[in-house]
């Protein structure tokens, strides 16, 4: 199977697959499938823009509208991972993952599913350590806090993420995982990234908690994008333990690393996205524990026994398959002959896919609960194994992960455009 890594998409759909058709005449080969490493900026019309955190000088619509209307179809199956330049209100309708647009399809704040005989898996956002015990409070409309924290990954996520124990071939992740520049040529990076050498030296650069899954997870291969430039590094887990090649790509620029291919040996086609078992199970089992308040979220490190809710997405996927639900459009598309920008409110919507994902997992529908509600199920706390803790209760202290600071203090590296 032929795989296409891509850095960060920003919006650039037509490029990338251009680049992808001209590699196939001029190589004689096919492309099965591409990945995106997040900042893919699923934007569908102007009011998504708005929901895009980028200087105002840097919002363009680009191509992915195209995509949505139907105008352009994908050439490739392609799956995405979210970053830090989203249409976070577009993201969060499909927090559980589904189609983006025909033949793209978003793998969730935190997700994994099957291509073929391939399994993908990844966490989308970045690691910001103010946030990352906190629920996913934001709801759009988005204000200049949200706005960024929405994209911040969630300690809940992770631990889904932590408790896979089936093996994983490829790992998305936007940031890179903490130390990861110590298995590979950190002087040619900082040679051509001048601005990293003090957090490469110190140890700062990129995230704790993807740091935290690689060692857990140990996939053959870990891409990421974010940072704007080319990096390899191969890890080596353990003395005799498997390995991973990680690869961190550029953004869509000309002249610049942006995309690679690879080969991963698999079963013969025809291939397709499939919903993947051991994921519905964690997501069946996580979910009434799923944080949505701006309050502190703890649980338990114990790995929780997750096969009952295994068998019972067995035998739902026997009997509906694994295909997941259909795209439908929720919001109409960008139309480039009208030349007045309208703009509404922004508001929650629910996405008939996510609605028939939790249906099928008889779950319930929880994006749309109000963050000053505190939503918490009561049903976890006779579990066991998860609490959430408020901040303005008596008795709990602040620690500096409950501590809010200035935007300008929240991610140095957050956007270097």
């Amino acid at each position: 199977m032929k795989i296409a890594v891509e850095g960060c998409m920003h919006g650039e759909l037509d490029i990338v697959y251009d680049t992808l058709r001209k590699l196939e005449e001029a190589e004689g080969v096919k492309i099965d499938l591409l990945l995106c490493c997040g900042d893919f900026q699923a934007v569908r019309n102007e009011n998504d823009l708005q929901c895009v955190n980028v200087p105002q000088k840097f919002r363009a619509m680009n191509s992915f509208w195209k995509y949505y209307s139907g105008e352009a179809v994908a050439p490739y199956p392609t799956i995405f991972i979210g970053g830090n330049h989203e249409a976070s209100n577009y993201l969060w309708e499909l927090y559980y993952g589904g189609w983006a647009a025909p033949n793209i399809y978003f793998l969730g704040f935190a997700g994994v599913v099957k291509f073929g005989n391939i399994r993908i898996g990844g966490l989308s956002g970045i690691y910001n350590k103010y946030r990352y015990h906190l629920g996913h409070y934001e709801r759009p409309p988005y204000n200049e806090d949200t706005i960024r924290s929405v994209y911040h990954v969630r300690h809940y996520d992770v631990l889904k993420l932590m408790h896979l124990k089936e093996p994983l071939d490829i790992f998305l992740s936007h940031d890179w995982p903490l130390g990861i520049t110590e298995y590979g040529n950190w002087q040619k990076l900082i040679s051509v990234k001048k601005h990293f050498e003090e957090e490469v030296n110190n140890r700062t650069l990129g995230s704790k908690p993807a740091a935290e899954l690689l060692n857990k997870l140990k996939p053959p291969y870990w891409f990421s994008g974010h940072l704007h430039c080319k990096f390899p590094a191969i890890i080596q887990h353990g003395k005799n333990g498997p390995t991973t090649k990680f690869l961190a790509l550029d953004k869509c620029i000309p002249g610049r690393n942006f995309l690679q291919v690879i080969d991963i040996p698999s079963n013969p086609g025809p291939y397709e996205i499939q919903y993947d078992e051991e994921w519905l199970a964690i997501t069946r089992k996580f979910n009434s524990v799923f944080p949505l308040a701006r309050t502190r979220f703890t649980m338990r490190d114990e790995q929780l026994d997750t096969q009952e809710d295994r068998q019972w997405v067995r035998s739902k996927l026997n009997t509906r398959g694994a295909k997941p639900f259909d795209f439908v459009q929720t919001a109409p598309s960008f139309n480039p002959s009208n030349t007045i920008s309208k703009h509404s409110t922004t508001v929650c919507c629910r996405n008939p896919q996510t609605e028939s994902f939790l249906q099928l997992l008889e779950l319930p529908y929880l994006l749309d609960s109000s963050n000053s509600e505190g939503h918490y199920l009561k049903k976890s706390n006779s579990e066991g194994f998860g609490r959430n803790e408020s901040s303005s209760q008596p008795g709990n202290t602040l620690d500096d992960e409950d501590i809010e600071l200035p935007d300008e203090d929240e991610d140095a590296l957050e956007d270097d455009e």
